[in-house]
């Protein structure tokens, strides 16, 4: 837990969450807060299983999950792959369009006068409209632009701090997130929750701060928007190879036409997190939820190696 990314605070309150509830089942487990590269290796050769808790940078973008692999160390969830196209936001749109996924319309800056960018967003986009940084998480460097005169500010304020950065259309409508979680043996979708922030959208702040946002689960959806929602979520899920759990994140129009946003291959553990309100919707509390991200990390050896 820790780490270098900007997401550091969220990543220590998952880890000693994720670290009592293993102490509470039984486990031998041991915390180690990452401070700095350099102490990976040292605290790599303690381990049989890697719990990872680390948010963005690092920890999620695939590279931590390649030691690993190279140190034969088993960790839970999601391989190299899948966390390095998650990470990138631009990487996994295209591959859910490639796959017929619904997902938000966007442009990628590409470098031309900020003119000449405000004119294209206007003409292909219109406003309000989203900025993005493409490797960001937790909605740090987002920005709601409503007005062409406020989307050159956003844009360099979000390049100037995460470098590249993209525009993406605002859908109107709820705001839904799906959890994943494996459950006998078949990565299974977990009861929706809407989102409600009390801010103007689902940022930092009303992602971990307690009574920022309000939680409706299940999402007010009806049952046919509900199981298409689910489905979407998972085909995301599997879009881009992602094992053993995920949360994946998206937009129904007041139409009850979903869009995909984005997936989280390690998803927060807070007690404001929503993949495990999302399981103790389903009866599965904080604990099972910990033993059975832990599981994967077993499960994904004999799954992708049988032999």
């Amino acid at each position: 837990m820790g780490g270098l990314s900007p997401e550091r605070e969220v990543s220590l309150r998952s880890g000693r969450n994720v670290y009592e509830a293993l102490v509470r089942l039984g486990y031998r487990a041991q915390s180690f807060v990452l401070d700095h590269p350099d102490q990976i290796i040292p605290a790599l050769s303690q381990i049989d299983i890697a719990f990872l808790c680390l948010h963005g940078g690092i920890g999620e973008d695939g590279t931590l999950q390649a030691l690993l692999e190279i140190l034969e160390i088993p960790y839970i969830g999601s391989g190299v792959l899948a966390c390095a196209l998650a990470m990138n936001k631009l990487y996994a749109k295209r591959i859910f369009l490639s796959q017929q996924l619904p997902t938000a319309p966007w442009v990628e800056y590409a470098g031309e006068p900020w003119p000449d960018w405000q004119e294209r967003i206007t003409e292909s986009l219109g406003f309000p409209c989203v900025v993005k940084p493409v490797r960001e998480g937790s909605s740090i460097g987002v920005h709601i632009v409503h007005t062409a005169e406020e989307l050159i500010p956003a844009c360099q304020a979000t390049q100037s701090n995460f470098g590249e950065f993209f525009v993406e259309r605002f859908i109107p409508g709820k705001e839904i997130t799906a959890g994943i979680l494996r459950i006998d043996g078949e990565d299974r979708a977990l009861p929706l929750i809407e989102l409600r922030p009390r801010r103007e959208f689902y940022d930092y702040i009303a992602k971990y701060t307690p009574g920022e946002c309000e939680f409706i689960i299940p999402a007010e959806l009806d049952a046919e928007t509900t199981a298409r929602v689910q489905q979407l979520a998972l085909q995301a899920h599997k879009a881009l190879e992602c094992f053993g759990f995920s949360r994946v994140d998206l937009r129904v129009t007041p139409q009850n036409e979903p869009y995909l946003l984005e997936v989280n291959t390690l998803p927060g553990m807070t007690n404001t997190s929503d993949l495990p309100k999302a399981a103790a919707a389903m009866g599965i509390s904080f604990d099972e939820l910990v033993e059975r991200m832990l599981l994967t990390a077993i499960e994904k050896q004999s799954v992708i190696s049988p032999s």
